[in-house]
């Protein structure tokens, strides 16, 4: 009888066992997978769904989907428009200066907290794959194949989990949504959700096509940017002082791919990495980059012209090199479309700043003006998100981390500083922010853009520039969009400099920051 009852109660332990354990795999299984999509300098201006005219028509399908499938915001913004700082504070929910990453240089500690791991020790299962430039190994990822440093488009390394390096023959745009794919379909715990950090090389410098996309866009002409010949006399010393501007500061060899100066013959300051490539790629490229090569050299072109050919070859291969990133993106949503994954997967396309397409004559970032500041930001999750979604609030690449805990059913904690997006995702209309805080430190450093500061809201924008100047600058973004002068001290707008003064400490209180640190920067990004 004693030995029936111990059968018995061991029997109904092990039912209530298999039930515990099928309500954990049926509450796993609700739980949406997350893929989280971030190129390297994409800007709006470079997509179509934006609006913004450079782009004529769709170039780039597969992005322009999940804008017409989901949610595109409008006022996406980042808090320091840098690579490595960018991707600190995506990881982190925290500003540069709580997460300790301030500029291009200095060490990321990975031992602080940073939301994959947080969903990680909540059941998920969690992959980065491709660049992501913070040093050291990546903590909070049971899989990680990364870029070393900024990486390279032909034939690149890779490190594995951390610790091995590992050669791959092709092109990084077309290798790294394989890799995603192969992680999904051969590695990934499939009783669990999985969180994905897909993360390209492109379009950062120094935009090497792939060779099936090496003469797309060589035939079309762009018009210029109608401040593209700025003399920046509407604005302070920053803007003067720069090292940026497409004719002035591009090289030779690594933007332009001369194998050496063609006006003085000399080696370019950096020259393209072609000894990377094999010879079926180089014979390749010779062939589309060596006939106009050629032409330059013999027609020795000058002002306007030389402009025009400048900015040409760079918008062009900057444009190629999406193309193949849209290409990869297409893969990975078509496999987990056929996989029966992609309606309980959130998608989230940004990049991890904007960047300049000749505006003001520039390329790179990092300015507080609008093309540097704003960024692409896509959402596609058709459980909660209704197809063509305009989001109108200002988001912050601050807001990434929460957001994805929120989708994860996870509480942010404490000490995070974005806030969830979802919501607003979602059509809601929920108590947000009416102003944004920006900072960015790299100076003494590569495109000398003076450290800065500012505030922006729906309409204005205040910005100090500090450190060895003290030079304010403000602009009515409705009347002067293209920020070309600063009415900093016009009488017109005394109470709504006062009200950016005051909303600007606010912030900087709110957010425990200020301009005391005096680093010294070093080195090319």
């Amino acid at each position: 009888m004693m030995q029936l009852k111990l059968t018995k109660t061991i029997f109904q332990f092990f039912i209530a066992f298999l039930l515990i354990n099928s309500c954990t795999e049926k509450e796993e299984a609700k739980r949406p997978n997350i893929l989280y999509i971030m190129t390297d300098d994409h800007t709006q201006q470079a997509l179509h769904a934006y609006g913004h005219g450079l782009l004529d028509k769709v170039y780039f399908p597969n992005m322009d989907r999940l804008a017409k499938e989901g949610a595109l915001f409008k006022n996406s913004f980042v808090t320091n428009s840098i690579c490595a700082p960018s991707r600190a504070v995506l990881l982190t929910g925290k500003y540069s200066h709580i997460n300790g990453k301030i500029d291009n240089v200095a060490p990321f500690d990975w031992d602080q907290a940073n939301y994959p791991k947080i969903l990680q020790a909540s059941g998920y299962e969690t992959a980065l794959i491709g660049k992501i430039h913070l040093g050291g190994k990546p903590q909070g990822y049971n899989y990680s194949l990364t870029l070393p440093g900024q990486g390279n488009y032909y034939n690149p390394e890779f490190i594995k989990n951390g610790t091995e390096e590992v050669k791959f023959e092709g092109h990084c745009e077309a290798l790294i949504p394989q890799f995603v794919i192969d992680w999904i379909d051969k590695d990934w715990d499939r009783s669990k959700p999985f969180a994905i950090n897909y993360h390209t090389k492109a379009p950062h410098r120094n935009w090497m096509p792939e060779e099936k996309y090496m003469a797309l866009y060589e035939d079309q002409e762009f018009a210029f940017p109608h401040n593209f010949f700025d003399d920046y006399s509407g604005r302070g010393t920053a803007a003067r002082e720069q090292e940026m501007e497409i004719v002035n500061d591009m090289y030779w060899g690594w933007d332009m791919k001369f194998e050496k100066n063609p006006y003085t013959g000399e080696e370019s300051r950096l020259p393209a990495p072609f000894n990377r490539m094999s010879e079926e790629q180089m014979n390749a490229w010779n062939a589309v980059y060596g006939p106009p090569n050629r032409a330059f050299l013999e027609n020795n072109p000058t002002g306007e012209e030389l402009a025009k050919f400048m900015y040409h070859r760079y918008l062009r291969d900057y444009l190629k090199v999406i193309k193949s990133v849209d290409d990869g993106i297409g893969l990975v949503l078509d496999y987990l479309e056929k996989q029966g994954l992609l309606e309980n997967t959130i998608v989230i396309y940004t990049s991890d700043q904007g960047f300049f397409l000749g505006e003001h004559g520039w390329y790179d970032k990092r300015f507080m003006y609008e093309q540097s500041l704003s960024t692409p930001l896509l959402a596609r999750y058709p459980k909660e998100i209704q197809p063509g979604t305009v989001v109108e609030g200002m988001v912050l690449n601050l807001d990434h981390a929460p957001t994805i805990l929120d989708y994860a059913g996870i509480s942010k904690p404490a000490d995070m500083q974005g806030e969830s997006w979802r919501k607003l995702a979602a059509g809601q209309s929920i108590p947000w922010r009416d102003a944004m805080y920006y900072h960015y430190y790299e100076y003494p450093g590569p495109h000398n853009v003076m450290r800065h500061y500012g505030v922006r809201t729906d309409r204005y924008k205040l910005i100090h520039f500090y450190h060895d100047v003290d030079e304010w600058e403000m602009y009515d973004l409705q009347t002067d969009p293209d920020e070309m002068n600063s009415i900093y001290g016009n009488q017109e707008y005394t109470q709504v400099q006062e009200m950016l003064h005051k909303r600007l400490e606010e912030l900087r209180y709110q957010y425990g920051d200020s301009n005391e640190l005096n680093l010294q920067f070093i080195g090319e990004n």
